[in-house]
């Protein structure tokens, strides 16, 4: 899967354009997620050096994408004349979705078992809802 990440306030604290504290699990995560084979773009507003210094924040840290602000490595702006800002991704991870971000934990259990966030919530909201199941007494006791 092709995953387009952004970086401040979904990687990072929001704190442009000094790079803020990690998110609890944020790196850790995604190199679960460069583990398991997918395709991870740094999909951010950074340009220039502050993009730079983000690249540089995650590659310190073991991440290093398949791609920065673009589909490929490789592709370039100049004389593409299907150049396109929107990129071709599987899924985009963003604090400004719809709802907010969930938690660094769920976005990983999201990917690896194709499930929504609807449904994840709802597995909590039963099991936590649902009375213990109780063992079954073997013999006279």
């Amino acid at each position: 899967m092709t995953i387009a990440v952004d970086f401040d306030g979904t990687i990072v604290e929001h704190r442009y354009p000094a790079i803020g504290r990690e998110i609890p699990f944020a790196i850790q995560t995604l190199k679960m997620l460069i583990k398991d084979q997918h395709r991870l773009i740094l999909w951010s507003v950074r340009e220039g050096k502050t993009l730079q210094e983000a690249v540089d924040w995650c590659k310190e840290r073991g991440v290093e994408f398949y791609a920065v602000n673009k589909d490929y490595p490789e592709e370039t702006q100049e004389g593409n004349k299907n150049y396109s800002r929107k990129l071709k991704v599987d899924m985009f991870i963003d604090d400004r979705n719809l709802g907010g971000i969930p938690d660094w934990g769920m976005i990983y259990q999201m990917i690896t078992e194709h499930k929504t966030l609807e449904e994840l919530i709802r597995e909590e909201i039963r099991s936590e809802t649902e009375p213990p199941k109780r063992k079954k007494k073997w013999g006279i006791f």
